[in-house]
């Protein structure tokens, strides 16, 4: 990408032979023409969001993962799948550079302003540049932006939610997230990203046990006028009229919910006992 010092798509490189865009636009449920502009590229990343969920199921069930945008498309566009952040992201990397857009993947560090920048590596997102202005697009972080957004500073609202950019020391970008969001920040450098350090920061979240990531089933959808959330045993529903919670009772209700919520089609009743267990550890008996 011209306006931040070359591309950096190392791993969208790799070949996917059995990868066809048209598969993608229709399992994002895309119509029309797309082409390398701004609508083609608003539409593209709200209709990913509403077709495909951010989950970490491989996580949980102990299945490796890695940045190779084959593997991902065919869990995703042909499994039936969701994933995180290097994965969805990553796909719509690879989507987006067949469409024509250039495409450059940062690395971004989640709650950096907490952990300082061990934390850098552990979020991959993406900015495109259009008539040479950069935008930010984002699919992996599961309750952040519907749609992608010029990289300017200043508040940004969407669907009643308020977000915001802030220029940091150090040359950073602070990504603020809504009220209600899981995780409130990251920070990114808009540079290519140190594909090295992705690649480490994949394997520590999905082995770690001091990992979020390998200690709590989380899974997120975006529905047209609700972000559905799962925690654990917690279920969330965040739409304009506020916030409904509650608690799921047993690993038939879980598996229920992920079918009908979230269209996921994976057997997760084994992991009942320890979800359960988690949530003793976080919040007693109650």
């Amino acid at each position: 990408m011209r306006g931040l010092g070359g591309p950096g798509r190392p791993a969208a490189e790799r070949p996917a032979p059995s990868a066809r865009l048209d598969d993608y636009l229709a399992r994002v449920r895309f119509e029309g023409r797309a082409r390398p502009t701004v609508d083609t590229l608003v539409r593209v990343h709200h209709q990913h969001l509403l077709h495909i969920p951010y989950e970490n199921l491989s996580v949980q069930l102990g299945d490796p993962l890695d940045l190779d945008v084959e593997r991902t498309f065919t869990k995703i566009v042909h499994g039936g799948r969701g994933g995180w952040c290097y994965e969805m992201n990553g796909l719509l990397q690879w989507a987006l550079e067949r469409i024509g857009f250039e495409v450059t993947r940062m690395a971004a560090g989640v709650l950096r302003s907490e952990r300082g920048d061990r934390a850098l590596g552990n979020h991959l997102v993406l900015a495109v540049e259009i008539d040479g202005e950069p935008w930010l697009a984002d699919v992996g972080f599961g309750d952040g932006l519907r749609e992608p957004v010029p990289l300017r500073e200043g508040p940004i609202r969407q669907r009643g939610l308020g977000y915001a950019l802030e220029r940091i020391d150090g040359g950073y970008w602070r990504f603020h997230n809504h009220e209600h969001g899981g995780a409130r920040d990251f920070d990114f450098r808009p540079e290519p990203a140190d594909e090295a350090l992705l690649e480490r920061q994949c394997g520590w979240l999905q082995s770690s046990p001091e990992s979020g990531f390998v200690q709590n089933l989380v899974c997120q959808t975006f529905q047209p006028e609700a972000l559905q959330v799962l925690r654990g045993r917690v279920r969330r529903e965040l739409t304009s009229a506020g916030t409904r919670e509650w608690m799921l009772d047993d690993a038939a209700e879980l598996q229920a919910e992920l079918g009908s919520v979230f269209g996921l089609d994976v057997d997760v009743t084994p992991l009942w006992p320890r979800i359960a267990a988690r949530h003793r550890e976080l919040f007693g008996q109650g």
